[in-house]
């Protein structure tokens, strides 16, 4: 019988059947991706049947900039999970538990700074992208607690890299289920409760993020036979230091250039006014479940590869590859078909408003194909940055979000300006989106294929 502590304990994902390793370590994943989605969602369900749809459209303007703010974490938490796993892979104790140790070092350093300069660039940020009168006072007070009160945020995701990077993704999931079930019952307390409405469910975002960051803390700390986690391990030695910059920031830089062309759009999309800010709320809370699994698949991937490259086993990194890429793409497919029949039922979730159903419907069709495509960008991109190579993922987002998606969204408006759409049609959005997503899938396999990615690894000579 097998032990319930060994489904806790690090997984080594250089032995046994590639798509079995893969699929044990992405369930979950894909669990504990979707319970982090639901912290946004259930914040945006709660706001929009309890406070009203500008209120929703308010914590839909402020997520651009959310994420533009926290790519520090970003950075740190992508280097710290190649770093891990590619040490753990190779059995290296001592590397392995300064990495750790660097990792959380680095990430007090990164809550300091977002701390200390989000009270004065955040209304800034907010009035350059267009954010209407109406709701910028909302959207400014949510982003505000969230960001003083990142230490949650932070160090939940640096720490839930680390155990992924060590191959356990179960207790991630665990401490996540249960920081989600909290945030549900406080977003209700806080909102129909004491009626604190958009800084309510920032707060309970907050707390919940807290709780779960304890628990990994907890868990790292107990795992003493796998590494060394004391005060002498977390002195950031340069080599370390640079090592994780080095894997981190051009994912770190990624991140910018996604949050940048998102706020880009997001001054577009606000041209359209508040009800279809709301729209893209709703289509983008829909769209964040309906990539979990592409990007669940991308996570375990890139700790597979990291693990894999680090014993110097190319080989199986090349099987790993075609098999769980078989399995994203056929995810994705059933996904986009459950998406088109049944789409319509998820929107109403949100709002009871007819005219923003159909909006959001509607845009949803146009990027449901969509998906598919991005199964195989984040299984093929996740091969990269676990094998070291974080650079090429970086300058393939730059073409595919700055060079294809902003142009064709702002073209797209530009060509169907007219009498009924002075400000040009609100699909535009959408369709630059989708098809950014198609063009990056095809350049990603490319690049792939082309294999300068095999020679990136921390752990030299790999075979």
């Amino acid at each position: 019988m097998i032990s319930v502590a060994k489904f806790f304990s690090p997984k080594d994902m250089t032995v046994g059947a590639p798509w079995k390793r893969i699929i044990e370590f992405s369930i979950p994943m894909l669990i504990g991706n979707i319970a982090q989605q639901l912290y946004n969602t259930v914040d945006s369900i709660v706001i929009g049947r309890y406070v009203g749809d500008n209120a929703l459209a308010a914590v839909g303007t402020s997520l651009p900039v959310l994420h533009l703010l926290l790519v520090l974490f970003v950075a740190v938490a992508t280097g710290a999970g190649i770093m891990v796993s590619q040490y753990f892979g190779a059995k290296d104790r001592e590397k392995l538990s300064r990495a750790i140790g660097i990792c959380i070092t680095m990430t007090a350093v990164a809550s300091a700074i977002i701390m200390v300069i989000s009270p004065f660039v955040v209304r800034p940020i907010l009035a350059l992208i267009n954010t209407p009168e109406t709701i910028i006072d909302w959207a400014e007070d949510y982003l505000l607690i969230l960001l003083l009160g990142n230490w949650g945020f932070s160090y939940f995701n640096i720490l839930s890299g680390i155990l992924r990077g060590l191959g356990d993704s179960l207790s991630a999931l665990v401490y996540l289920l249960i920081a989600t079930f909290l945030n549900t019952i406080l977003d209700i307390w806080f909102v129909v409760g004491f009626n604190m409405g958009v800084p309510g469910v920032a707060l309970a975002t907050i707390i919940a993020q807290i709780i779960s960051a304890v628990f990994c803390a907890i868990k790292l700390k107990k795992m003493d036979d796998v590494f060394d986690l004391n005060l002498s391990m977390m002195k950031p030695l340069r080599k370390y230091v640079l090592d994780l910059l080095k894997l981190g920031l051009p994912s770190g830089m990624t991140q910018v250039i996604f949050s940048l062309a998102m706020i880009t759009v997001q001054s577009l999309t606000n041209t359209f006014g508040e009800l279809f800010i709301a729209c893209n709320v709703i289509v983008m809370r829909v769209d964040g479940f309906a990539m979990m699994p592409n990007f669940s698949f991308g996570m375990a991937m890139t700790t597979y590869a990291g693990q894999n490259v680090g014993a110097k086993r190319l080989d199986r990194v090349e099987l790993g590859t075609r098999q769980g890429l078989g399995i994203a793409v056929g995810i994705s497919t059933f996904i986009t078909i459950i998406i088109l029949i049944f789409g319509r039922y998820l929107m109403n979730i949100f709002t009871d408003t007819v005219e923003l159903v159909d909006l959001s419907m509607k845009m949803m069709r146009i990027l449901a194909i969509g998906y598919i495509a991005m199964a195989v960008t984040q299984v093929l991109s996740g091969v990269m940055r676990g094998a070291g190579d974080t650079l090429t993922p970086m300058w393939l987002s730059l073409i595919t979000t700055f060079f294809l998606r902003v142009p064709i969204a702002y073209g797209l408006v530009f060509l169907t300006r007219s009498a009924q759409y002075p400000n040009g049609r609100p699909e535009s959005v959408f369709i630059s989106l989708v098809t950014a997503w198609v063009c990056g899938a095809m350049i990603t396999a490319y690049f792939y294929k082309k294999g300068s990615w095999r020679n990136k690894a921390l752990i030299k000579n790999v075979e």
